[in-house]
């Protein structure tokens, strides 16, 4: 095998955080972010729309002939379905929520793949009442309930998932290409195999191909080639068995940015290279039609198309250690609580001479583990009312978030060319109260 050069590293600000406001105050957007904290209060959450149609434009641009559909779990809005819709993507949902809002927002049906491991009879109902374009089936037990809700005289196209026994992503909990977790059907065990005879087997069921999704925060291209030739191998065995070619392959996101400088990410134009000869290459070999490719990037498009504001509360030194306390935490993120993930932190709030010391950031929550991030340079006179900003915060922050020890979830703000919106608003404490109906 050819010598694989090194992913590249990435930037962990919006590109348009390096064009700096006369006078250099730090701004995405062109709108500055001690100015989006003052307006909107914090913890907010600003998300640079530029730089989401941007990234979406880059997987378009990388894979013109295939199907590029946005994971809407790491992070969606009403302008978000809309942003994507406009750029011409599709829409990869996992809940009748997530349906219900696309479908609110007017998000053309046929272009949303519905998924999950559990979906509820809710779920169903709710994807072929809308008239979904794919439904994921991730079990054998979904395959007749599914059918079973599909209007006579109706058929509803679906993928399968299946597992090709490939080992990816940056923390066990989200290696999901693996045999021994929870996601899909077994390649290896022969589980894939006997749920496509079984779809076969049902006339309101039209089984366009298959799926699979091999983790996340994955920075090589290495994976998604070694499933390319397992998923080859399936697909020539069912050909052989069942006398069927499928026109679709769904090789599923996952795709890794950078949180920290240095951190590498996967570049479209890499990917679309390799995966698309490796596809072809093995379809040739096999003797079969090279099938339409489906690509489900969600961190890769939010992630870094968001900034998270924090105000500073209480700074100490315990020891060694200096801990810069803020206003958020783990009930807006808590990704490093459960996957150790760490983050580059900012002063943004003023400009400041002091030298830069080892400090811990840290949330307001009663946890030990609510850790922002661990051994970040500050400036040595950090003080409570400092706004701090943290990038790489678009996706799977707002979507994830709780309102533990009863603190609202943040508003979502938009930027764009020196402009402002509020997309969602802050939850109060009345929000909170309204839902406890007891006595």
């Amino acid at each position: 095998m050819p010598h694989q050069s090194a992913p590249p590293a990435a930037p962990v600000w919006p590109a348009s955080f390096a064009e700096p406001l006369p006078g250099g105050a730090p701004a995405v957007g062109g709108v500055p972010l001690a100015e989006l904290a003052d307006r909107f209060g914090t913890p907010a959450y600003i998300v640079d729309e530029g730089e989401i149609r941007a990234r979406a434009r880059a997987w378009k641009a990388a894979l013109p002939g295939a199907d590029v559909a946005y994971a809407g779990k790491a992070f969606l809005t009403r302008a978000m379905i809309r942003w994507i819709a406009e750029e011409g993507l599709h829409l990869d949902v996992c809940s009748a929520g997530e349906l219900e809002l696309a479908a609110h927002a007017g998000f053309p049906a046929e272009r949303i793949i519905l998924h999950g491991n559990a979906k509820s009879p809710d779920d169903l109902r709710t994807a072929l009442r809308l008239g979904v374009g794919r439904i994921v089936i991730d079990s054998t037990c979904e395959i007749a309930r599914i059918a079973s809700l599909v209007p006579a005289g109706a058929r509803q196209r679906v993928l399968v998932r299946v597992v090709p026994g490939v080992t990816a992503g940056a923390h066990v909990a989200v290696q999901t290409g693996m045999e021994g977790q929870k996601f899909g059907l077994p390649v290896a065990g022969g589980e894939a195999e006997e749920a496509v005879a079984r779809i076969l087997g049902q006339p309101r069921l039209e089984l366009m191909g298959l799926h699979c999704h091999l983790g996340s925060q994955i920075a090589s291209v290495n994976p998604y080639v070694t499933a390319v030739r397992r998923l080859v191998t399936l697909l020539e065995r069912l050909r052989d068995v069942h006398g069927v070619t499928f026109p679709e392959l769904d090789l599923g996101g996952g795709f890794a940015i950078a949180y920290r400088d240095g951190d590498h990410t996967i570049d479209p134009r890499a990917y679309a290279e390799r995966v698309t000869a490796e596809l072809s290459l093995r379809c040739a070999h096999a003797d079969l039609p090279v099938p339409r490719l489906t690509v489900e990037p969600g961190r890769w498009i939010a992630g870094p198309a968001g900034v998270a504001l924090y105000r500073v509360l209480a700074v100490k030194t315990t020891g060694t250690r200096t801990f810069v306390a803020v206003d958020g935490g783990m009930s807006d993120n808590p990704r490093p609580a459960l996957y150790g993930v760490r983050y580059t932190v900012r002063l943004v709030g003023r400009a400041s001479p002091i030298p830069a010391r080892t400090m811990t950031v840290v949330g307001r929550h009663c946890e030990a583990g609510d850790v922002l991030a661990e051994d970040v340079p500050l400036p040595g006179d950090i003080r409570p009312g400092d706004v701090l900003a943290v990038p790489a915060s678009g996706a799977y922050h707002v979507s994830m978030a709780s309102s533990y020890n009863l603190v609202g979830r943040p508003p979502v703000v938009a930027v764009t060319d020196g402009r402002a919106r509020l997309l969602v608003r802050r939850e109060t404490l009345e929000d909170l109260r309204g839902r406890d109906v007891g006595e």
